[in-house]
């Protein structure tokens, strides 16, 4: 059996380095040629935690090849897996596809025999029936091609696990030789025990979504909460830990802070919402809506907790320890650190932004801001620092490492991780989301 991965992006580059690492053949199938000459070099052209390795690595054994032609892809797999983005509409909520539908009808003609095709994207429900249709319409003669929905679940800087070692696999087929070709593709993984659910192309469709929704709100109530906490004298640290040791809730995605983004959750949920209105179910319309305003307004949030921490905007040092959206990647795309540090700058402020590895991601998004090579550099003269995303080198860090350095001993940890007494008995104004 050989695959090919349609769409080499994040997902993309991730699960055709993952299924060269299981043992396949794999013909990576990307339309952007700099792109495929990076890859084919063994270059990852984007920052994820062991992924350069794992794919030079393949690269260099010949298990792994990319392309720009369909028809070389459609003539060397037997199982094609889709990996192309969904992004938001430039001018609606809803979700992007002519990525997905353009790659379909591209490789439809030459797909041989009974190929099977297989749905990652995260798409909205009811796109796998549609593009089972448009298969069956542009497939060359004598062909039967098949389409089968396999949800992806990947944390960015976790990917590489979550490929090889998942922590469940979704199935959505329509057919017993679908099901059966997916297990043969999965049997290394299937062999570590790993939980398969195996149903049909809608369930499987909704099942991303509608994880990620959840995560969301998980997300969006405890930051409710914290609001909640600021205006009682409340500790939503502490209440996360009494709530979160209820076996039916658990303590996870219970961490205060300054909301989510990244490429996944902000444009899901506005998609899922969006499919949910389509479809007239009102009150996922309206909860997911909240959940999107609840984060959107942590970012507003911070940039009341600065104003008052400085007093004027206009005029003030401001150092942002972070741009990426999470720890180990450099993805700024919704990312809430950027965010606020660019409404910090508009507002007045002169804002300096360090990021282990989103500076020049970041620069591209908002090139007005000042971005610096360490932390001490973003800190110089600051009247105030903030800690929006969470590196280990910005957790590690002591009151002393800033003393003479910054211009006012002024912090805002906007993800709740800092040792708060630690700073205070450092001589410093420490302020943090919900908590005393």
């Amino acid at each position: 059996m050989r695959v090919t991965v349609i769409g080499c992006g994040y997902l993309g580059a991730t699960h055709a380095a993952g299924m060269a690492e299981l043992g396949y053949e794999v013909l990576g199938l990307e339309v952007d040629p700099a792109k495929v000459d990076q890859l084919s070099a063994g270059r990852v052209p984007f920052y994820e935690p062991d992924l350069e390795e794992l794919l030079s690595r393949h690269v260099t054994s010949g298990n792994l090849r990319f392309t720009t032609s369909f028809e070389e892809a459609g003539a060397f797999g037997d199982v094609h897996f889709l990996c192309v983005g969904t992004p938001q509409q430039a001018h609606g909520l809803g979700a992007d596809l002519s990525q997905v539908e353009g790659a379909v009808v591209a490789i439809a003609p030459y797909l041989r025999g009974d190929a099977l095709v297989v749905g990652k994207s995260t798409v909205p429900v009811g796109t796998a029936e549609r593009l089972l249709a448009m298969l069956d319409e542009h497939k060359a003669e004598g062909a039967t091609p098949r389409l089968a929905w396999n949800p992806e679940f990947l944390r960015e800087g976790f990917a590489v696990k979550d490929t090889l070692a998942p922590d469940r696999l979704v199935f959505g087929v329509t057919e017993p030789s679908a099901e059966a070709t997916l297990r043969e593709v999965y049997a290394k993984v299937l062999a570590d025990d790993t939980p398969c659910v195996v149903t049909d192309l809608p369930t499987a469709e909704l099942v991303k979504v509608s994880a990620n929704a959840f995560l969301a709100t998980k997300i969006s109530f405890i930051n409710a909460i914290a609001e909640m906490c600021e205006a009682t004298g409340a500790d939503v640290w502490d209440l996360a830990e009494a709530i979160g040791h209820d076996a039916r809730i658990g303590r996870k995605f219970l961490n205060a802070g300054i909301g989510f983004g990244g490429g996944c959750l902000p444009k899901d949920i506005r998609a899922f919402q969006h499919r949910a209105g389509e479809l007239g179910v009102d009150h996922l319309t309206s909860l997911m809506r909240e959940v999107d305003a609840i984060n959107l307004h942590r970012r507003e949030r911070v940039g009341q907790i600065a104003a008052e921490m400085l007093g004027e905007l206009s005029g003030a040092r401001v150092a942002v320890l972070g741009a990426a959206f999470k720890p180990d990647s450099d993805d700024v795309r919704d990312s809430p650190a950027l965010a606020v540090a660019g409404t910090l700058h508009l507002a007045g402020a002169d804002v300096s932004v360090y990021d282990p590895k989103a500076n020049a991601n970041a620069a591209k998004r908002f090139p007005t801001l000042t971005y610096e090579d360490s932390v001490l550099d973003a800190c110089r003269d600051a009247d105030l620092v903030l800690h929006l995303t969470e590196w280990p080198e910005f957790r590690s860090l002591t009151p002393g490492d800033l003393d003479g350095v910054v211009r006012r001993k002024q912090i805002l940890d906007g993800r709740n991780l800092l040792d708060a007494d630690a700073w205070r008995d450092g001589g410093w104004t420490f302020r943090s989301m919900g908590r005393r």
